[in-house]
């Protein structure tokens, strides 16, 4: 008997189960590894939307949250993947850098948003009204972190590679049994693929298909991440990512010559040196109709929950939600009535 199987293994399946390694609690996984979204993710943590220049959801209590939780992972496996990513905003005008002096300003945004114009020194850049520098955003390499995680925490005996079958799921009184293995609670943590869970489908996830581009280039010199309708990412020395796009149509994880023509438009806009494509990945985010994560029980199953719907920032927000349905879960607190499925159970019907 297990305390939790956990079904999926991405951002969120990951903190959870280490949200339940750290409190002793056993588990096993499933996964399939059939959503990509987390590990082909940009990965960049960032603290502000860059569009409107508005403090991101809850980004003053995730961003420290999240740091630390990866940081003490990176002592405990010995691996490099977080470090601080300074990011610059390319300003398409006079009126827009206006904006930023006017957010920097603000309480919530000064410990971000720098005041002093970051003047353009670099000859690969199109940049005429020059840029702003935030600071406090982090990038976690999430192929890594995810790949290291698996190898030395997760033992063959408690991680299972295959496809989670629902109808293998037996009910009995106070626990569960699949293929074999007993547990008193089942977590779901599986992404867009949510939309094929017979349990918890009648959840709007709506999904958005990103695609991102690694191109190399010797001229570009980039330390900074540059954000402009999209982001131009260092990877490693002469490569970066570029993207995203926000397609809401397609829903399979194959690139298309579509987003890749839409990205090198943008991408000609932002820089004027030598590159070329060395790479195309595409993944589907797991978003919800009202932009808040889907954390809780299922209304007809106490032994059923579900962690998912963090979009675009899987990064900063899986550490501290899995910490909060843990929580919710083993300590009896309550979970915010704005990431707690209960706000849609009108759309259960059993």
């Amino acid at each position: 008997m297990v305390d939790y199987i956990v079904v999926g293994l991405g951002l969120a399946g990951t903190a959870f189960c280490e949200t339940l390694r750290r409190n002793q609690r056993s588990f096993c996984v499933i996964s399939d590894q059939s959503q990509t979204s987390s590990k082909v993710a940009a990965g960049l943590s960032n603290p502000v939307i860059l569009k409107r220049f508005t403090l991101a959801w809850r980004a003053d209590e995730l961003v420290p949250y999240s740091k630390s939780f990866y940081t003490e992972l990176e002592k405990e496996l010995n691996v490099k993947f977080l470090i601080d990513q300074p990011i610059l905003r390319k300003f398409s005008s006079i009126e827009e850098q206006n904006l930023w002096f006017e957010a920097s300003d603000k309480d919530a945004l000064n410990q971000f948003l720098s005041p002093q114009l970051e003047r353009n020194s670099n000859k690969a850049l199109i940049a005429p009204f020059d840029f702003g520098s935030l600071n406090g955003a982090y990038k976690l390499n999430t192929e890594l972190f995810l790949t290291s995680y698996q190898n030395e925490i997760l033992h063959p005996d408690i991680h299972i590679r295959e496809t989670f079958d629902y109808s293998e799921i037996r009910k009995k009184q106070d626990y569960l049994e699949y293929k074999g293995i007993r547990a008193r609670n089942i977590l779901f943590a599986e992404g867009f693929g949510l939309k094929k869970n017979p349990f918890f489908n009648y959840l709007p996830m709506n999904g958005s298909k990103g695609e991102y581009l690694i191109i190399k280039s010797n001229e570009l010199g980039l330390e900074s991440a540059v954000k402009s309708s999209i982001f131009v990412i260092p990877l490693e020395p002469s490569f970066y990512l570029v993207g995203a796009n926000y397609n809401s149509v397609d829903k399979d994880n194959e690139p298309s010559e579509e987003a890749k023509a839409e990205l090198l438009k943008k991408l000609e806009n932002i820089i004027n040196c030598p590159y070329q494509v060395v790479g195309h990945v595409a993944g589907v985010r797991p978003t919800v109709k009202d932009r808040r994560p889907l954390i809780g029980t299922h209304p007809g199953n106490k032994m059923f929950h579900v962690l998912n719907g963090f979009g675009s920032h899987g990064v900063m927000i899986a550490p501290w939600a899995a910490n909060e349905l843990f929580n919710f879960l083993e300590n009896g607190t309550d979970l915010d009535d704005e990431i707690n499925i209960n706000r849609f159970q009108y759309l259960w019907s059993n």
